[in-house]
């Protein structure tokens, strides 16, 4: 379990959000990657990316490089939460969300992805040098989303 700090979970392996750890994986990819899902997610942290994305675009680029995980995930918050490693504070860059270095390892040892939907992850996986993975946290909701990094 994930805590923020007081004694209720913010996240749990059984958290009816967290959606790739089901037996019927492929409508929970689906729904992941549902069009009114990434809106949300989207609409959620689309401004304070761009104030952030040439900084995950390195950070994704250097963890794959260093050989860490090929799957670099961030995970956007707004409140403290143990997962991943703090890679921009919120505020630090005008931002309203905290940004944390992860990747896809993590999210399985931590249960929040099934062992059984890791390939299936993999396969939806864009291309880390022109896409960020972000695992949105807000109140009660999360997902995944990829967000085209700003071209040159």
């Amino acid at each position: 379990m994930i805590f923020n700090g007081s004694d209720s979970p913010l996240l749990t392996p059984h958290s009816s959000f967290i959606m790739i750890n089901n037996s019927n994986e492929n409508s929970l990819m689906d729904d992941a990657n549902s069009p009114e899902v990434n809106r949300r997610l989207l609409g959620m942290v689309s401004q304070d990316f761009v104030k952030v994305a040439d900084q995950l675009k390195e950070a994704s680029y250097q963890i794959r490089k260093r050989g860490f995980s090929e799957n670099p995930i961030f995970v956007a918050v707004q409140k403290e939460l143990e997962l991943g490693l703090l890679l921009i504070g919120k505020q630090e860059l005008e931002n309203e969300w905290a940004y944390r270095a992860s990747f896809l390892d993590e999210f399985v040892q931590r249960e929040l992805i099934g062992a059984e939907a890791v390939e299936m992850f993999r396969e939806n996986y864009k291309n880390p040098d022109e896409f960020c993975c972000l695992f949105v946290i807000q109140g009660d909701f999360a997902g995944f989303v990829f967000i085209p990094f700003p071209e040159d």
